[in-house]
């Protein structure tokens, strides 16, 4: 049982009966939790007041076992207005943070890195061009991959070797990056000194970084796409 106020924001929430629902919160300094929450009585008001996506909550909640019960919940901030591409991300970093962050696994650093990114999105005006989004975008997923240890090792190939920044190198889950003469199926190693610096602002390094990160997510979400990102796409 947990007495204390944490820090939380809403990932998801879907109907499980005429009086709760069903939550995928995120929790500072714990990681994924699903809880159930009233919609009916007295504290019905307050819960669906403020479970919204993109506020800051606190949350006080009870269970020993995998489902937790929601007992108190607070605003800690008041909710990010979020717009047009800008709100199109924010469901992105939900989905994909449901999708793939294991539920009641300890992964204590997984909400600041959530928080970091959700402040840096809605920092950006709605107007802004694609490219300013993605930046933040795969920020967080290659972020997100280390922490839940699917970390990918840029600088050193598959035999030890410091990656060349003049040399090409195709991508393996068995085996890492395995340098190769073909420069159209590969990575530059220029392009991925610049994804090992978080730096996207190429649009070649930007649109490699992409099809590396969902190459590496795509064991973790299986063969159901993301509903968020078929969104972004059609904007």
């Amino acid at each position: 049982m947990n007495n204390d106020f944490r820090q939380a924001y809403l990932l998801h929430r879907r109907p499980h009966s005429d009086s709760q629902v069903m939550l995928n919160m995120l929790v500072e300094g714990v990681g994924q939790l699903m809880m159930l929450a009233r919609i009916k009585g007295r504290q019905a008001l307050r819960h669906n007041a403020h479970l919204q996506p993109f506020s800051q909550l606190l949350v006080r909640y009870s269970g020993r076992h995998d489902l937790k019960y929601l007992n108190d919940i607070e605003l800690h901030t008041q909710p990010l207005a979020m717009k047009g591409q800008v709100l199109y991300c924010g469901f992105y970093l939900n989905e994909l943070s449901t999708r793939v962050i294991p539920v009641n696994e300890p992964l204590e650093e997984i909400f600041s890195l959530y928080h970091h990114h959700l402040q840096q999105l809605h920092e950006q005006t709605e107007n802004a061009r694609r490219s300013v989004f993605e930046l933040t975008l795969r920020s967080f997923e290659f972020q997100l991959l280390e922490q839940l240890g699917f970390g990918v090792e840029f600088d050193c190939d598959a035999d030890g070797e410091a990656i060349v920044e003049g040399a090409y190198y195709q991508y393996t889950r068995e085996l890492g990056f395995v340098r190769t003469d073909d420069r159209h199926i590969g990575f530059s190693g220029r392009v991925l000194h610049q994804i090992a610096q978080r730096d996207f602002t190429d649009d070649q390094v930007r649109r490699q970084a992409k099809g590396l990160s969902r190459y590496l997510f795509r064991p973790l979400l299986g063969h159901k796409p993301l509903k968020s990102r078929e969104l972004f796409q059609s904007r």
